[in-house]
């Protein structure tokens, strides 16, 4: 599963909001939303918060893996 809780500390981190990710940045809102659920998203979306984070992919996001999952 991916968990992308390690985002909302590196955005506090960073001092930007979601609002500022947004508007200032041009990021989508939908693609925050999809986020905001733990939905898919692209590895375009992944660079881009990277490059506006100024950060590596593991300060956005988290993989794990549920026993559930892997008897599948």
């Amino acid at each position: 599963m991916i968990d992308y809780s390690p985002l909302w500390n590196t955005l506090r981190s960073k001092g930007i909001s979601q609002y500022l990710l947004v508007r200032s940045y041009h990021f989508s809102s939908g693609q925050l939303h999809r986020i905001r659920k733990n939905e898919h998203v692209s590895t375009h979306t992944l660079e881009a918060l990277c490059r506006i984070l100024n950060c590596g992919v593991s300060d956005i996001i988290r993989v794990s893996f549920d026993h559930k999952e892997n008897e599948a």
